[in-house]
């Protein structure tokens, strides 16, 4: 049963706000009355969850594995620098009241006994919105006291992006002594963060960090996917968490949606409730607002542990099917594969088959699976499941990575302990070293293809392309769906003309988006463009990203 149901919050209880950088003053009304005693300070963090992410932003669209009603003019490299952004403001707001929340902290004269769980709160909800700000921008100002329309730091020149991430990892440093364990939370309190959220979130922007560096030509890689490794070895030694697997092969699906809300895989989430706090994400899925690509279905392996070039078992493309048997169970979780049932919005279930035409049509032909939930709410736009932004499965991947980049090797040990974890629930073979060696694989595109599968759709795609380095070489490539010339969908939508209503390669595959309308530019795509706006309020002191 779903615990820390939010409903009254500081800004809602004070009129407390914040503002944009150029702008950003903390109202003062009550403090008189207010951070007199702990409640106070944990009614003040409550406001930061709305800070995680919402259920609608994790999407990747921005990448070569989804594609939506529409052009994404991030994934296609035809975006222009924005005026303003929420993907600038909202961060900052947070670690403006972040800040806040320390500075009140610090002169409330009340002990670290009393007060010290929810000053590890701040500092984790500021370094979470500091991750969000430097994997999109890069290098921002390093502000960590409150502001006001006055403060000479409201020009603070960029710091670098690795002064950023070690400040990052120096406030998770200083909330995670302070955090519970998960499994010293109350019933009330579930749903709050934890050593264990913490840990992750560490872990995360050190490995992001260390491969950055890594594969662009910086000095410190070692450094950051040692703290990589460690953070993500302590999660997996706390025995605090482990995979979902109540329902069998199916659980990576039940996952996602309602069934797997606080299960021991989620270390935090975005929290909905019914009534309360919902959300539409199954009713979007079932209007094709993000799709599948042919990028994503390829990478899924077969049963017997070898991709679809190498393997006997793949089937082809002649039906609508036959790519999707013998293959990962994960794909049909993720996918919905063409005839079979999903809960419709009529209360009971349906057979679908996505086309070209009609209800069920897409842009690739592919329709996705995964996050659709199986409730008569969810399909009338009332959703009330989590989005699990940190779980124990990215722990495994985070580990796997990080040891293999760090020595350029991993053991048969660790990758039991991490990739084939993950492999053991999908009922998938052993990813081994001599299994590698033997059928001329890479390890690491193994890993990285594991990475791929587990998070599809979970918001990770576009980063890591860009920390490996491969940005560049994949994105530019065309948007492909199914194979439609010479299979079934010809057969069954006969009436759609090639070069007018649909457009193929010369394999026959639909192209949702060719090659020629599609580029990476390097540095300039490498990272986001500060709000133009901001850069303009700076008087000179806000730097604009290469590029741009």
């Amino acid at each position: 049963m779903k615990r820390f149901n939010i409903i009254i919050t500081l800004s809602a209880t004070l009129g407390l706000f914040s503002c944009e950088l150029d702008k950003m003053p903390m109202d003062q009304v009550s403090d008189a009355v207010f951070w007199q005693k702990p409640a106070d300070f944990e009614l003040a963090a409550n406001d930061f969850y709305f800070g995680l992410q919402e259920v609608s932003q994790y999407i990747d669209m921005n990448s070569d594995i989804a594609f939506g009603s529409g052009t994404n003019d991030v994934s296609d490299g035809s975006y222009l620098a924005p005026v303003n952004s929420d993907d600038w403001d909202n961060p900052w707001k947070f670690v403006q009241s972040t800040s806040y929340l320390l500075k009140k902290a610090e002169e409330s004269g009340l002990s670290d006994e009393e007060i010290g769980r929810w000053k590890a709160e701040a500092h984790f909800f500021r370094a979470y919105n500091y991750w969000k700000l430097v994997k999109t921008y890069g290098g921002v100002p390093k502000i960590d006291i409150p502001l006001n329309t006055s403060s000479e730091e409201l020009y603070t020149p960029r710091s670098s992006q690795q002064e950023i991430i070690d400040f990052i990892i120096e406030d998770l440093d200083k909330a995670i002594p302070l955090l519970p364990k998960q499994s010293g939370l109350t019933a009330e309190e579930l749903g709050r963060t934890t050593q264990g959220a913490a840990l992750a979130l560490k872990a995360r922007a050190a490995l992001f960090e260390g491969t950055w560096q890594k594969y662009h030509g910086m000095a410190d890689a070692g450094k950051y996917l040692d703290l990589a490794i460690q953070a993500a070895q302590a999660i997996v030694d706390s025995k605090e968490y482990e995979l979902y697997r109540e329902k069998g092969e199916l659980s990576y699906k039940y996952l996602h949606i309602l069934e797997g809300d606080d299960s021991k895989e989620v270390l935090l989430a975005r929290r909905y409730y019914k009534l309360r706090a919902t959300h539409n994400w199954t009713r979007e899925l079932l209007l094709g607002a993000m799709v599948p690509t042919k990028n994503l279905a390829d990478v899924y392996l077969c049963t017997d542990g070898l991709p679809i070039d190498k393997s006997k078992l793949f089937k082809g493309f002649q039906t609508q099917t036959s790519e999707f048997e013998n293959r990962d169970s994960r794909m049909a979780q993720t996918f919905v594969v063409p005839g079979s049932e999903i809960f419709s919005e009529g209360g009971g279930w349906a057979t679908v088959e996505p086309g070209f035409i009609g209800n069920n049509s897409t842009r690739t032909g592919y329709m996705i699976r995964k996050f659709m939930d199986e409730t008569l709410d969810a399909v009338q736009f009332i959703g009330e499941y989590d989005f699990k932004e940190f779980r124990y499965g990215e722990v495994l991947l985070i580990l796997a990575e990080a040891l293999y980049e760090k020595n350029g090797q991993i053991t048969d040990e660790q990758l039991d302990l991490t990739i084939n974890d993950l492999r053991n629930r999908a009922n998938m073979p052993r990813l081994t070293n001599a299994f590698v060696a033997t059928n001329g694989l890479n390890m690491q595109e193994e890993i990285r293809r594991e990475r791929t599968v587990e998070l599809a759709f979970e918001g990770y795609r576009r980063d890591d392309l860009r920390r490996w380095g491969t940005a560049e070489t994949v994105l530019p490539l065309a948007i492909r769906g199914v194979k439609f010339v010479g299979t079934e969908y010809q057969q069954k939508f006969p009436e759609l003309v090639i070069g007018q209503d649909i457009q193929v390669d010369s394999e026959g595959f639909i192209i949702a988006q060719p090659a020629s309308a599609r580029k990476f530019q390097t540095p300039k795509h490498w990272l986001s463009p500060i709000p133009l706006q901001q850069v303009q309020l700076s008087k000179g002191t806000l730097e604009q990203n290469p590029g741009w």
